[in-house]
């Protein structure tokens, strides 16, 4: 009765809205099973935003989270060392709260398998997996976005038939963690396919609607899916470069942000556009020179993807398991770092720009190169049916 007894092969993957890249993984994995799949009727997908539905103390713990990564990234790292100390994710308290919420998911869902894409989740689904009689006949597969050593221990769930790691430092990460390496297949970031394929709007397109030169070197400016770090005061910097440019901010789900870029903007002579959290970042990112970003794992894959040149924002302390990231793509040469407001002046101004640059090689350490590695995992989780 709890586990599905159709032919048809349903997919439940489980996510949470703690920043945005754990929807964007989410939604990778979806995209790419459905792309695959085709037109083929024997496969469900079916996305769940499933941890601050739980119990009201995984809510806040969301809230909190996000209201820090928006506001006060540099306490974030407060928040990360609490979670990995009291580790609330694998507490039986934590399981007592959140239990009946997921036990009544999967047995709605009735999945063939589960897929989740984020560290707090992997345990207590376990645990719901267990106490309805699922294990061994349904599959739980953790497709891992942090890649670094630096990742959350929540990731480690021994209960796993599968962790997809995204390189050898995660990898690795898992196994002094518990994981047996057998349950480890390393394949890649789970970016999502519209970052592989052309634009939806051209570059002369896309620019010309927000009012700017298609012609001129144009910088990214990006606060996130939150809108935190450095924006404003790297906005004013670039307003010290010789070189003709242009600025492209976008601020996320940050209304306070939005309405201090648009003061900023009017003072300013750079010719400028700012948006709220849009969902062009693939367009934006094929028609930008340069992207100046914290290093969350999934938007620096995009931006390898799109072979974009990256800033770093070392300005804010970035989060325990992003440190690592930044530094893997500082030694590839794919970013360089922003430690003080001024040093994307030289950057900009030493930027040179590519002709083509989507057709560029990639380094292949740590699995830089495999910017298609959606596929492989989505091809993966099929193989499960």
């Amino acid at each position: 009765m709890l586990v599905n007894k159709l032919n048809k092969c349903r997919i439940l993957i489980c996510y949470e809205e703690t920043g945005g890249g754990h929807k964007y993984a989410a939604e990778a994995v979806r995209l790419a099973i459905e792309e695959l799949r085709q037109d083929s009727q024997d496969v469900e997908v079916t996305v769940e935003a499933m941890i601050k539905k739980t119990n009201i103390l995984n809510h806040l713990f969301v809230e909190l989270y996000n209201y820090l990564l928006r506001n006060h990234q540099n306490w974030m790292k407060y928040y990360c060392w609490f979670i990995e100390f009291l580790k609330p994710n694998q507490t039986w308290l934590g399981y007592k709260l959140s239990g009946t919420y997921l036990r009544n998911m999967l047995i709605r869902v009735r999945p063939s398998i589960v897929v989740s894409v984020h560290p707090m989740a992997n345990h207590y689904i376990a645990l719901a997996m267990k106490d309805i009689g699922l294990v061994g006949k349904v599959k739980l597969v953790i497709v891992v976005t942090d890649p670094n050593a630096a990742l959350w221990s929540g990731w480690a769930c021994t209960d796993a038939d599968l962790i997809i790691a995204p390189n050898d430092l995660a990898r690795d990460r898992l196994i002094e963690l518990g994981i047996v390496p057998d349950r480890i297949s390393m394949i890649g970031m789970p970016i999502e396919p519209m970052f592989l394929h052309p634009p939806a709007v051209s570059k002369e397109d896309l620019l010309s609607q927000l009012a700017l030169d298609p012609k001129r070197l144009t910088i990214l400016l990006s606060g996130g899916w939150a809108g935190g770090g450095a924006v404003a005061q790297i906005y004013q910097a670039l307003e010290q470069i010789t070189r003709p440019i242009q600025v492209i901010v976008l601020c996320g789900h940050n209304d306070s942000l939005l309405t201090e870029m648009r003061r900023r903007k009017e003072q300013s002579v750079l010719p400028t556009a700012i948006l709220p959290y849009t969902d062009l970042l693939s367009s934006l990112m094929s028609a930008c020179d340069l992207i100046v970003t914290k290093s969350g794992g999934l938007t620096t894959f995009e931006a390898i993807a799109r072979r974009l040149p990256m800033a770093i924002d070392l300005l804010t302390e970035p989060m325990p398991q992003e440190v690592g990231t930044a530094k893997m793509l500082i030694e590839a040469n794919l970013a360089k770092p922003l430690r003080k407001v001024e040093d994307i002046v030289p950057i900009v101004e030493s930027l040179k720009i590519v002709e083509n640059r989507e057709s560029q090689a990639l380094p292949t350490a740590h699995n830089l190169d495999r910017t298609d590695a959606v596929y492989d995992i989505a091809k993966t989780i099929l193989s499960f049916r």
